[in-house]
């Protein structure tokens, strides 16, 4: 057994879009773990793309701002007498299609829809699957380092993800009454995905994150991957409602002595 001990454990994923999906990473960890992943993906087309990635690891169809199809797919692993020892929720989405707007000028459509899918989505699948959870599972959802952090470019994702983390506490408190249910975050800095290269301007929000970091090099996905897995396994059995923050020192560096430099003194 490897450290993690995650060998002959399932684990559904919901969120795989490509290869520079955190979930694509997650994937790979947990095969290399010797683990067990069922995925989740939003259509069929999305279904038949992911299958060439993963190979043998089912992949179910379920749109979770559908409840019936969350419902449907509870069935499905019913039927095919799936036992989950974690679920990774890697789902985000918000409608950019207009580009960023000032955050007074957010769109209630818009708004409400990133909470169903970015949010709710965690609650709706946690109700559905909880028979199906295995005695000690571990869910974890991916949430941002920083949430109190006006990003104007991520625009009203933040205040969508801070919905998010109180979630992950109400929800841990709440399936406590189930048996040893754990509920934890991952809130990663700043990422290259597939998801935030659809943000307008976040590419220099990104770069500046790269060099706020302590060492000067930008978060790798790997190393997101990395602390899912952990809280996947059995060795974070003490940790529940929990937000670990994945950031490589970002948050106590903006005062970095080159960043201020390059601020208050720019290069003419």
């Amino acid at each position: 057994m490897t450290f993690l001990e995650l060998e002959h454990k399932t684990v559904l994923i919901a969120g795989l879009a490509n290869r520079k999906s955190i979930a694509w990473f997650v994937h790979q960890a947990l095969t290399e773990a010797g683990a067990r992943c069922v995925h989740v993906v939003k259509t069929a087309e999305m279904a038949a793309a992911a299958m060439k990635l993963v190979g043998t690891s089912p992949v179910y169809v379920c749109d979770v701002s559908q409840q019936a199809q969350i419902e449907r797919l509870a069935s499905e692993l019913e039927a095919q007498n799936v036992t989950l020892n974690g679920l990774v929720h890697s789902l985000a989405f918000a409608n950019y299609s207009e580009g960023v707007r000032p955050f007074h000028e957010t769109v209630r459509a818009d708004f409400l829809e990133a909470v169903d899918i970015s949010c709710f989505s965690l609650v709706a699948l946690s109700r559905a699957l909880l028979p199906r959870f295995a005695p000690r599972a571990s869910i974890v959802t991916l949430s941002i380092s920083h949430t109190q952090l006006a990003a104007e470019s991520y625009g009203y994702m933040a205040p969508v993800k801070a919905a998010l983390d109180a979630t992950v506490v109400f929800l841990a408190k709440s399936l406590s009454s189930h048996g040893d249910l754990r509920v934890n975050s991952v809130k990663a800095g700043p990422l290259k995905t597939s998801s935030s290269a659809g943000i307008p301007g976040y590419l220099d929000n990104y770069l500046f994150a790269e060099m706020a970091t302590l060492r000067h090099s930008a978060l790798t996905t790997p190393e997101v991957a990395n602390a899912v897995l952990f809280l996947l396994s059995d060795r974070s059995s003490g940790i529940n409602a929990q937000g670990l923050v994945v950031d490589a020192g970002l948050s106590v560096n903006f005062f970095d002595r080159n960043i201020v430099e390059r601020a208050t003194r720019p290069t003419p």
